[in-house]
């Protein structure tokens, strides 16, 4: 993979504040048309890493480049040719959606607008909705007017900090087939999220906690890095049993999924010698593929409050 492939391209990169380290010695790189999968807990330095990247905060320490301009002295250059949709809904409620497209398109001096705006809303689906004050929008309304205004100028990279965020899941498909299709035409994408389905349509991962990246990789990768294995029983008392196994030697995880308990250690044969004394023929047991929410939960277990 040569440089000119990569559109973020970055090491090192460290933010403190107060004295404290939100972001510790980050490297990320992120090829041209991928979505990568920006995961972890809430206070992680998700968000601050984010907006190191598209210049709104100059980083402490690190080097690299987005979309080819230094992240330390090229901030207002990224600015221009990035797409970046916040956690919360950053638009005028009291304008319409066609005022609002409107008006970013006059901030980014978007050549031709109203052309511009014409396609945004076709594109979205909002021309019908047009004339519709943002404040009277439901949340996926709304998230489709974030979109549309992120894209109106035409970004080489869109970066997404938990955009489906009190989304139902109709409008959450919608708008990840969407961004696959832009995937597709060639535009970038760094998404942060916290639901594990929409972790998993992500070419590449990577999970933050507490300032650090633990892990990065295609969901395979990440899945097996982790070393997790995990035990799937059924049958009754699984509130009682669930209970007896917490704290045994071997089993750290054990997590209950509707009628299943997921039980789950990075040694196989510690975590064996665990279950062994709680076999019996009234609970079936099943050793299946630790999920992402699995190897993410075991990742926190080994991570550094950084604010300890």
């Amino acid at each position: 993979m040569s440089a000119t492939d990569l559109v973020i391209d970055v090491a090192g990169v460290t933010k403190s504040f107060d004295g404290k380290i939100v972001v510790n010695a980050i490297d990320l790189a992120v090829r041209r048309g991928e979505i990568y999968g920006f995961l972890g807990p809430n206070g992680s330095g998700k968000t601050t890493f984010i907006r190191m990247l598209c210049g709104l905060l100059t980083p402490d320490a690190g080097s690299g480049t987005c979309l080819g301009y230094d992240v330390r002295t090229q901030q207002a250059e990224i600015k221009t040719h990035v797409g970046y949709m916040t956690q919360r809904f950053s638009y005028y409620e009291d304008l319409t959606i066609r005022e609002n497209l409107d008006f970013i398109a006059r901030v980014y001096a978007v050549p031709d607008r109203a052309a511009a705006v014409q396609r945004s809303l076709a594109r979205l689906g909002l021309e019908n909705r047009s004339h519709q004050l943002a404040g009277q929008l439901s949340g996926g309304w709304k998230q489709r007017l974030a979109l549309a205004a992120c894209l109106i100028h035409q970004p080489q990279l869109l970066l997404l900090d938990e955009p489906t965020a009190g989304v139902d899941p109709k409008a959450r498909r919608e708008f990840w087939d969407e961004i696959h299709q832009l995937a597709a035409d060639g535009l970038t994408v760094l998404i942060t999220t916290h639901y594990m389905d929409e972790a998993e349509r992500c070419h590449r991962l990577a999970y933050l906690a507490y300032g650090k990246l633990l892990t990065r990789g295609t969901l395979a990768e990440v899945l097996t890095a982790s070393g997790l294995t995990t035990w799937t029983v059924t049958g009754p008392g699984l509130r009682e049993l669930a209970a007896a196994l917490r704290g045994l030697d071997g089993i750290e995880q054990v997590v209950a999924f509707g009628n299943t308990l997921h039980v789950s250690g990075r040694d196989p044969a510690r975590l064996e010698a665990a279950l062994a004394a709680h076999r019996d023929a009234a609970h079936e047991w099943t050793r299946v593929r630790s999920s992402l929410e699995d190897v993410f939960i075991s990742l926190m277990g080994t991570a550094k409050d950084n604010f300890a």
